[in-house]
């Protein structure tokens, strides 16, 4: 494993966030049943694909979250990719404490992880691993079953701050995107 260069000179934090908040990303809930038999959930942005062979995602929960380490300790989750409408259940589930599925609707997932109903997409994991990430942790999920939802509805992003809409859904997209077909294919 190579060796980190030593730190040669300090970012500020005010001035990382500012820029990090630059790059849009997906807002998606990860959720699971805890060992109490409870539903446990948090709204993530820090969420990726790493693999296909095996299948392996990502997301990135704070050393300091109190919802992370009961999904941790019950080593099944699924991630709910949210839509545009669905900016509140993101909030809802952003806080700190309190009862975060109140008045949410969901089904139980292959292993009884949440899958919140009209996400875009859901897919449920085994934790593979728990990587060190500095002030968060890197959990590895290895996929055991993906849906996509079917529905038309537009993502939910989060940039700069703020939550938006990027109008990506099947009508507008075939509206919008150039063909791929070169001129003499047409």
């Amino acid at each position: 494993m190579p060796t980190l260069a030593p730190r040669t000179h300090s970012v500020d934090d005010a001035a990382m966030k500012s820029v990090l908040s630059s790059f849009c990303t997906g807002v998606a809930v990860i959720t699971a049943v805890a060992e109490d038999g409870h539903p446990a959930g948090m709204a993530v942005q820090s969420f990726s694909s790493v693999s296909l062979d095996p299948p392996l995602i990502c997301f990135c929960p704070a050393h300091t979250s109190s919802t992370w380490p009961r999904i941790r300790a019950a080593g099944h989750f699924a991630v709910n990719i949210l839509a545009a409408e669905q900016e509140p259940l993101s909030r809802q589930f952003a806080v700190t404490g309190g009862d975060k599925f109140h008045g949410v609707r969901w089904r139980p997932g292959t292993h009884g992880a949440p899958l919140l109903d009209g996400a875009l997409a859901t897919v449920e994991c085994d934790l593979e691993d728990v990587l060190d990430g500095g002030d968060h942790a890197i959990a590895l999920g290895r996929v055991t079953a993906l849906a996509a939802h079917g529905t038309d509805s537009d993502p939910l992003v989060y940039f700069r701050r703020t939550y938006g809409r990027v109008p990506f859904s099947s009508s507008s997209m075939s509206a919008s995107m150039p063909s791929t077909r070169s001129r003499s294919e047409r």
